[in-house]
């Protein structure tokens, strides 16, 4: 199963930093359509916040992980930036979420 975890800022609210964890073991290796679209939004969504905001998200990735951290210190015009390209990646993982609940999970904290 694949462990969506989105951490939030207590006061705030504003993701702060997000994980991925596992596999779907939808399909075949290769042909797993849910680690597919997870790691489209994800690896995605780091690459937007990176080209359009400039910023660049320090992250852990290797096989069945990825952890991004927002950097502390950003400027508060790019934060807004990047949370709304969070916000759009958390929307696309609850659809995946609803439509393959058996194989993937999000967590916000």
């Amino acid at each position: 199963m694949i462990r969506v975890t989105i951490e939030r800022n207590r006061d705030s609210g504003t993701i702060e930093a997000f994980s991925v964890t596992g596999h779907a073991f939808y399909g075949k290796k290769g042909h797993d359509i849910v680690c597919a679209g997870v790691s489209a939004v994800t690896v995605g969504t780091v690459n937007a916040v990176e080209r359009l905001t400039g910023v660049e998200l320090p992250n852990e990735m290797r096989d069945g992980l990825l952890k991004v951290r927002i950097p502390e210190g950003t400027d508060e015009g790019r934060i807004g930036q990047i949370q709304l390209l969070l916000e759009s990646m958390v929307v696309m993982l609850q659809s995946i979420e609803e439509a393959y609940g058996k194989y993937i999970v999000l967590q916000q904290a």
